[in-house]
C-alpha cells in the first residue's frame, strides 16, 4: 500500500509517494478521502545529500585523466526513506548505477 510523505524544502513542502511499510514517519493529517500525509523529520535537501555525495564521488572517479571522457552521464534511481533519507534504489537484488562515458573523435591536425 502507498502512503504520502511530506518533507520541507526551501521552496515549500515536497510530497512523495512511498511504500507504506517504510518506518519512521508520523501522521499529521487525514484528508477527507481517508488517505494520510505523513511529515518526515528533516529537510528534503538534507535527505538528498547522501545521493549527491555518491554522484560527486562517481564523477571524480570517471573524470580521471587516464579516461579523459568528453562527457559523463550518471543514471540511478533514488528511493526516499523517512529513516535513511535518499538512497540509490535497487533493481532486482543489486544497487542500480549506470555510467555512460563518451568521447568525440578528435581529428589530428592535417587529417580529414
Amino acid at each position: 500500500m502507498s502512503e504520502l510523505m511530506r518533507w520541507e524544502s526551501d521552496e515549500g513542502p515536497v510530497v512523495v509517494e512511498v511504500d507504506s511499510r517504510d518506518p519512521g514517519f508520523r501522521s499529521v493529517s487525514r484528508r477527507s478521502d481517508g488517505s494520510e500525509i505523513h511529515d518526515v523529520e528533516g529537510h528534503f535537501g538534507a535527505a538528498l545529500s547522501n545521493v549527491r555525495g555518491a554522484a560527486m564521488s562517481a564523477l571524480r572517479t570517471f573524470r580521471d585523466q587516464a579516461l579523459d571522457p568528453d562527457g559523463i552521464e550518471l543514471e540511478f534511481g533514488v528511493k526516499l526513506s523517512a529513516v535513511a533519507g535518499a538512497v540509490i534504489a535497487k533493481t532486482a537484488a543489486e544497487g542500480h548505477l549506470t555510467v555512460k562515458l563518451t568521447w568525440s573523435r578528435r581529428d589530428e591536425p592535417g587529417e580529414r
